[in-house]
C-alpha cells in the first residue's frame, strides 16, 4: 500500500544518516573550536531528521496513518548561519574543503526533499518533504556565505585569486 512511501523514506533515512556521519567526521577534522562545536550541532539534526523519519517509515510498515507532528526542527537550533567571518580568516585548505562539500550534500538533500515531496500521495508527508526542503536550502545558503567567504580568503593568503 505505501511501497512507494517506504522506498523514499529509506533513501531520506540512509541521507541523513550519512550527513550525520559526514558532519561527525567534519567535527573531529577542524582546529578551531567554534567550527568543531557547529558540526557537531548540525550532526545532531541531522540524527533528530533520522529517528523521525524512521518512526514515519515504522508508522507506514504496520500500515499504520503516519504521524508526522511537529518536525524537530528548532528555533533555537544551531544552524550555519553562526558561521562568523573572523573564525574563517583563517580557514586552510580542509576547511574550506569540507564546507564546499557540505554545500553540495544539503544541495542534494533539498534536491531530493523537492522531488520526494512532488511523488508523495501522503498530504502529512508532503508537508514534511516541504519542510525539509526549505531547512536544507536554508543550511545550503548559509554554508555557501561561509564557503564563498572562506575560500576567497585563502586564495588571497595564497597571493592569487581566481581568474
Amino acid at each position: 500500500m505505501y511501497s512507494k512511501e517506504l522506498a523514499i523514506l529509506k533513501t531520506a533515512i540512509t541521507n541523513e544518516h550519512e550527513g550525520r556521519q559526514f558532519y561527525l567526521l567534519a567535527a573531529e577534522k577542524m582546529r578551531d573550536e567554534d567550527l568543531r562545536n557547529i558540526f557537531l550541532a548540525l550532526a545532531e539534526e541531522e540524527s533528530k531528521h533520522e529517528k523521525w523519519l524512521k518512526g514515519l517509515y515504522r508508522d507506514l510498515m504496520q500500515k499504520q496513518t503516519p504521524q508526522t507532528g511537529e518536525l524537530p526542527l528548532s528555533e533555537d537550533a544551531v544552524s550555519p548561519g553562526v558561521f562568523q567571518k573572523e573564525k574563517l580568516k583563517d580557514a586552510g585548505s580542509l576547511e574550506v574543503s569540507i564546507l564546499h562539500l557540505a554545500v553540495m550534500m544539503e544541495m542534494a538533500s533539498a534536491d531530493y526533499y523537492r522531488t520526494a515531496a512532488a511523488h508523495t500521495e501522503i498530504p502529512a508527508i508532503r508537508e514534511l518533504y516541504q519542510k525539509l526542503t526549505d531547512w536544507e536550502t536554508e543550511h545550503q545558503r548559509k554554508l555557501e556565505e561561509a564557503y564563498d567567504f572562506a575560500k576567497e580568503e585563502w586564495w588571497d593568503r595564497q597571493g592569487f585569486s581566481p581568474a
